[in-house]
């Protein structure tokens, strides 16, 4: 059997993108659009589900569990904005939202303590989300769209840098050899790293 692919950068590249494109719209840059739905939909959450499967076999539970969480959580967001629509379900309320964003700052907060052993980059990348999901929970359950900005203008830069992290390990992976500095851990090569936490 020859070498398995790594995921990582896929479930990276689909959250990195739509997290860039949804918070464009927070920033105010935008309007909220079709086109974050639909990136929410295919990139973000099925593409990042499909990877978050794809760590499975590979025994990598923090890569499995980011993965396919963060790829159903896109999945659900678009659910919740796109399905009132068509009155299939009651809109969710502003406490409603603030709750369910809550919860998953909670989530990526446990998460984070997963990758205090992986490269800086990955580490940044939840640090920044679990900041993320609190502005955007605050932001929803005050009505503060001053709060909703500053946190578009936060959550570019998380979504770019886990397309950063992407990117670094596509390179890597191409090339043989880091190519993007990411903080790896001296110990451990980059690629192995990434979405890897464990010892």
């Amino acid at each position: 059997m020859g070498t398995v692919a790594n995921p990582a950068p896929l479930g990276l590249a689909g959250f990195g993108m739509t997290t860039i494109l949804l918070n464009v719209c927070n920033a105010g840059f935008l309007p909220l659009n079709s086109s974050v739905l639909a990136m929410g939909l295919a990139f973000g959450g099925f593409a990042q589900f499909c990877a978050g499967m794809l760590e499975y076999p590979k025994g990598n539970t923090f890569g499995f569990t980011a993965f396919s969480s963060y790829g159903a959580f896109w999945i659900a967001l678009v659910m919740l904005i796109f399905l009132p629509k068509f009155g299939l379900i009651a809109p969710a309320s502003p406490a409603g939202m603030a709750v369910f964003l809550g919860l998953w700052g909670v989530f990526t907060a446990f998460m984070f303590v997963g990758t205090l052993k992986a490269n800086r980059v990955l580490q940044f990348v939840f640090g920044s989300l679990i900041v993320l999901f609190g502005l955007l929970a605050v932001a929803e359950a005050t009505g503060n769209t001053a709060i909703t900005r500053f946190a578009g203008f936060e959550g570019l830069f998380c979504g770019a840098a886990a397309l950063y992290l992407a990117m670094a390990e596509v390179l890597e992976a191409q090339f043989g050899h880091a190519v993007l500095p990411v903080g790896a851990p001296a110990s451990t090569p980059m690629v192995t790293t990434s979405m890897r936490v464990a010892a």
